[in-house]
């Protein structure tokens, strides 16, 4: 239901419309290309249909931004229960280990996690052409690998080898996918730089987005209908008072001249005003 076809049939409000696709955030464009790639949506996406609300939005709120949340709290949930159900499975088939043991290699997966996240950093700002700033960032990986070097060592000399080697596995808390304790530069690179987990990033923090504006929208509105009420109730206040002031004064009726008669009595003439209420 994508297209020209579609657009001439609906409007952009149409309830078969993909609100978090006008908002820009619909998990099926984000993850589009990775291995979670989620296919087509089931509502339909058209950026003629984005335009038109991009254009209409400036005059009016549609407060679209709480479909989009729902949508998007509703998917994050799934993630996260797929992220325990796949920590709980990698803790059913490694070893129980000391707590002080799983602390050193939680201090490697860490330093896993800052050598990735600062070679794709370091990727950025090359293909920026930010060469100065890029070679800081470089000498602040290899200052992390000395360190993983020696957390490593501290991890392995604390346990036998055949526990060292089931404890080699992590998921990651952002997209669920599994770390390893010794990937490569290269692999946790392209890990904490690749479109997946960077799609992780940009739902979370685009949902983290909506429940402040919806939030304050809600507020807004809150207001206003206090507002509104209370300039009713101070309405019918008024009302009353004026019933109330009236009950105290009774009507007068005011007598008017509507015509005059002649009458003769005792012998003369008088002239009768005939009046009304």
């Amino acid at each position: 239901m994508h297209g020209d076809t579609t657009r001439q049939r609906i409007k952009f409000s149409d309830d078969r419309v993909c609100k978090s696709h006008l908002l820009n955030c619909c998990p099926h464009d984000v993850l589009s290309g990775t291995r979670m790639d989620l296919g087509e949506c089931l509502k339909v996406h058209d950026l003629a249909l984005r335009a038109d609300y991009e254009i209409a939005s400036k005059e009016q709120d549609f407060f679209f931004e709480l479909d989009a949340m729902d949508h998007l709290q509703s998917f994050i949930a799934d993630c996260d229960r797929r992220t325990e159900v796949a920590k709980k499975r990698l803790a059913e088939t490694q070893e129980e280990i000391s707590a002080e043991v799983a602390a050193k290699a939680e201090r490697v997966h860490e330093l896993n996690e800052e050598i990735g996240k600062l070679l794709a950093k370091v990727e950025q700002l090359g293909a920026e052409g930010n060469v100065e700033e890029s070679q800081k960032v470089m000498d602040e990986v290899e200052k992390a690998r000395a360190k993983k070097r020696e957390a490593e060592e501290v991890y392995r000399n604390s346990m036998p080898a055949s526990s060292f080697q089931q404890q080699k596995l992590r998921v990651c808390e952002v997209c669920s996918a599994y770390l390893g304790l010794h990937d490569n530069d290269r692999r946790l690179a392209d890990h904490f730089g690749g479109k997946l987990h960077l799609g992780f990033i940009e739902i979370r923090e685009k949902l983290e987005e909506l429940k402040r504006v919806v939030a304050e929208k809600q507020e807004k509105r809150n207001q206003e209908r206090l507002k509104r009420r209370e300039e009713r109730e101070r309405e019918e206040r008024e009302k009353l008072r004026r019933s109330r002031s009236h009950s105290k004064n009774p009507k007068r009726y005011v007598l008017h001249k509507i015509s005059s008669e002649a009458v003769f009595f005792k012998g003369s003439f008088y002239r009768l005003n005939i009046f009304s209420k």
